[in-house]
Formats: C-alpha cells, sequence, structure tokens
C-alpha cells in the first residue's frame, strides 16, 4: 500500500503554492498570537486571585502572578514570532 506521507513535497510545490503555503501559515500565527497572550495573563491571574483568597492578602498575589503571566505570554509570542516555518529561529 503507498504512503501518502512524502518527504519531498516541499521540492514539488509551485512558486504560486509555496506563496499560498507562506500566507497560510502567516495568518495561522496570526490568530494564534493573542490567545497566547491573553491565556497567559488569564492563568496567571486566576491562580494568583485564587492564592490571594487561600491566604487572606490583598490583590498582590494577583497582580505580581498576572504580571509575571504578561512576561511568560510575551516571551512565548517574541519566540513564536521569531521562528521560521521548519520551527528554526530565523537568524
Amino acid at each position: 500500500m503507498p504512503s501518502d506521507h512524502n518527504d519531498n513535497r516541499e521540492e514539488q510545490l509551485t512558486p504560486a503554492e509555496k506563496q499560498a503555503k507562506g500566507f497560510s501559515q502567516q495568518f495561522a500565527m496570526a490568530m494564534e498570537l493573542p490567545f497566547v497572550i491573553v491565556g497567559a495573563v488569564v492563568v496567571g491571574g486566576g491562580l494568583g486571585y485564587f492564592l490571594d483568597r487561600w491566604l487572606h492578602t490583598t490583590p498582590v498575589l494577583m497582580l505580581v502572578v498576572g504580571g509575571l503571566g504578561f512576561f511568560a505570554g510575551l516571551r512565548d509570542v517574541l519566540h513564536r514570532a521569531t521562528r521560521n516555518s521548519d520551527g528554526k529561529p530565523t537568524e
């Protein structure tokens, strides 16, 4: 039975297909990145909120852990944005 997996598929693409593939990958990344950063802030803020409730503190932990979530999300966005389609860092 022939395999559908073809390692040489990238070499067989026409220039128009390569351009369309590039556009679709960029669009997919543009749709994904806002969710990454917002998700990190929401998870960090939620964790800080529940820690504040458990420890009976003011919303200090919510702000601190939410800020850490923001920076973690920003780091992840920058990490993903500086990678090319092969998953290797751009130079």
